[in-house]
């Protein structure tokens, strides 16, 4: 492939043409028509970085082919900083949001990509332009994608991010995996500059690491094996047992459809968490699923009783990994837990296919540390400039919100990153 196709010219920045219609033919929402700029970040010791911001999603949209190189030479194991996945996300949770997504270049090379937003939020209460990630509680997994041998591109990120502080007033960088190069030097950064900042732990994401099927079934919990076993044989007295992977052609969209009912029938329709219960949400993993299966990464997993679809497993299949993204069943045969039957087939055949690993994403649920006590944590960093308007805003979320959280009774619901903007 030929290297960026962007002409530099030596200029501290500039903004290019009008790129466009704000969208392809599905009209999704973008950020306003696009200028990209360029600016050279020198730096000791490091190569000379130019940082263009691209704003339109038409740009966003042609960069796919270098998008996923990157993707490549970053040596990022996850689809969720895919260009499908960008792109899906943004036609879905665009609305009323701005691209802003910087590109690091040496040279006519592309280095690094910071997949990132602006918006125009209310922060408990309070008016905010709020610069981060591209993210959303359907977001999962976010980080910079940086050429492994690049030295310097976080810097040149960070001092490009500070140069514009004009443009924000809250910075922020969620579900950046624990070990990423990006929250280390981030938080590094930060630390060392007139800013305010703050890390935490979100998320724990259960994973299995995949090596022999037997060795590891026989290091489940007793009791877990004995019901997976009885369940199964009492499910069986009801009817054959079949199972179902539907990973293209024209039955995608039936089976999606049967698996958004199998995912809303029981305790998730119920609590408004379904994927159909949020249009946006639904068209979300209508629309990835579509461009997943022409990658052949897709695959939609179904437990039958005869004729009787009673369990259903959304799953991507990629870079040797098993990703479980949504699951869902049929309430009137809870009594069997169709979902780990489904779920326990599901592995055994990601064991016998020889992948890696089988990432289980999100919370660590109870019925996911029933299979593993491997957890893949997940950090955020809170960035604030030190203005009279950061300082109250980082006494509001860091003092006196979680003095509230330590008195407030626990819940059994599963926490909403969304709650404090509204």
């Amino acid at each position: 492939m030929p290297p960026f196709p962007t002409p530099f010219e030596d200029i501290r920045a500039k903004p290019s043409p009008d790129a466009g219609a704000n969208g392809p033919a599905t009209r999704p929402p973008a950020g306003r028509p696009g200028a990209a700029a360029q600016e050279v970040i020198p730096s000791s010791g490091i190569p000379a970085y130019r940082v263009e911001t691209v704003t339109d999603y038409d740009e966003l949209v042609r960069l796919g082919p270098w998008w996923d190189r990157m993707v490549e030479e970053a040596g990022i194991d996850h689809p969720f900083l895919s260009h499908d996945w960008i792109c899906t996300w943004w036609e879905c949770f665009g609305e009323g949001k701005e691209i802003h997504i910087l590109l690091v270049k040496e040279g006519g090379e592309l280095k690094g990509i910071a997949p990132m937003m602006l918006s125009r939020e209310r922060m408990y209460g309070l008016p905010v332009r709020r610069l981060g990630f591209a993210y959303h509680a359907h977001g999962l997994r976010c980080d910079f994608i940086v050429a492994r041998e690049a030295e310097g591109v976080h810097l040149a990120i960070w001092n490009h991010i500070l140069g514009n502080m004009d443009k924000w007033d809250v910075l922020e960088f969620g579900q950046l995996p624990a070990e990423s190069r990006t929250f280390k030097e981030l938080a590094e950064a930060a630390g060392g500059e007139g800013v305010l900042a703050e890390t935490w732990e979100s998320t724990r994401s259960p994973y299995i690491r995949i090596g022999d099927w037997e060795s590891y079934f026989r290091g489940l919990p007793r009791k877990h094996r004995a019901n997976l076993r009885n369940r199964r044989k009492r499910l069986a007295r009801l009817g054959p047992l079949r199972f179902e992977e539907i990973v293209s052609g024209e039955d995608i969209g039936k089976a999606l459809e049967d698996g958004f009912r199998l995912e809303a029938a029981a305790w998730k329709g119920e609590a408004g968490t379904a994927m159909i219960c949020r249009p946006e949400v639904r068209r979300l993993y209508a629309k990835f699923a579509e461009r997943t299966a022409r990658r052949g990464w897709l695959c939609l997993h179904f437990m039958s009783v005869g004729q009787r679809r009673i369990a259903f497993g959304y799953s991507l299949y990629y870079k040797n990994r098993l990703y479980w993204l949504k699951s869902g069943y049929d309430p009137a045969f809870a009594a069997y837990s169709p979902s780990n039957l489904l779920f326990s087939t599901v592995l055994r055949n990601a064991f016998e296919r020889g992948l890696v690993e089988c990432d289980l994403l999100g919370f660590d649920e109870d019925w996911k540390l029933r299979w593993t006590r491997e957890l893949r944590s997940h950090r955020w960093l809170f960035v604030l400039p030190k203005t009279r308007h950061g300082r109250l805003l980082h006494a509001v979320k860091f003092q006196l919100v979680s003095r509230l959280k330590k008195w407030r009774k626990p819940v059994s619901a599963m926490p909403d990153l969304d709650a404090e903007w509204t």
